[in-house]
């Protein structure tokens, strides 16, 4: 049976891809990559780092099967605010494993623009050091471009746009009454970490859970979201077309 689903799986696989072609696509994909840890327990390891690692390979292969489609924006939430209240061997971990992706993103074949978003300041001042450098040295790439989610609550980046917003105008001497109209929906997008970029049009969450868990509050208000039982470790060029073809045959209405 392995060996026949090894066998079908490159043709199914192309039968995908050609269903997508000339189909409206996403072009921004957010992606939950969750599972890791139940991965790793569920294939037998008893140190979940494999799962984390394996789940960090994952990445970069995930943004190769971006090329043969109409995607120009990922973003990838890898750690939360939440995650940082883990073990503090885990949360050690993570901080290397995902410098170690934005190091080895920035250096590789995939031409991607990395771009940071998050409360870095909750971060070891090296680990931010070192991704920040990594970062920067894709400003010039022409690739897909790369949202690293880390140290990242969607409710926080609402509540650092709204302050950022306001301590701007207040710089300028405008006054409180004088802000408080200024506020709309445009202005305070102009001040979230992702300013500039569009919305996402498809998050897709592994692992089997069923929600946002903080993730782009204000920018997936009209996503279209695609769950899948898969744990992110396990995830295939396959999940990722099914999750395409879906979007393709959706109707966006965004709220009308």
């Amino acid at each position: 049976m392995k060996f026949l689903q090894q066998l079908l799986y490159p043709a199914y696989e192309a039968r995908l891809a050609r269903s997508i072609k000339g189909k409206p696509q996403p072009k921004h994909v957010a992606i939950m990559a969750d599972g890791n840890r139940r991965w790793a327990r569920e294939a037998g390891f008893t140190d979940i780092s494999h799962g984390h690692r394996q789940g960090a390979k994952k990445i970069g292969e995930m943004i190769s099967w971006c090329a043969d489609t109409d995607i120009e924006v990922v973003t990838i939430y890898l750690l939360s605010t939440e995650n940082l209240q883990r073990s503090t061997k885990e949360v050690e971990l993570l901080f290397d494993i995902i410098s170690d992706v934005v190091t080895h993103l920035s250096q590789g074949e995939l031409d991607c623009q990395i771009r940071l978003v998050g409360h870095l300041d909750l971060l070891p001042p090296e680990i931010t050091a070192k991704m920040q450098a990594a970062a920067q040295s894709t400003k010039d790439h022409n690739g897909v471009i790369v949202n690293i989610a880390v140290g990242y609550g969607g409710r926080q980046e609402i509540v650092d746009a709204v302050q950022t917003l306001i301590r701007s105008e207040a710089a300028k001497g405008t006054s409180a009454e004088d802000i408080a109209k200024l506020v709309d929906v445009d202005l305070i997008t102009e001040h979230l970490y992702t300013k500039g970029l569009p919305d996402p049009d498809l998050v897709i969450r592994t692992s089997g859970e069923q929600r946002l868990s903080g993730f782009l509050l204000w920018q997936a208000a009209y996503s279209e979201i695609w769950f899948t039982d898969t744990y992110w470790p396990a995830f295939r060029r396959v999940d990722f077309l099914r999750a395409l073809r879906d979007y393709s045959q959706r109707s966006r209405r965004f709220g009308k």
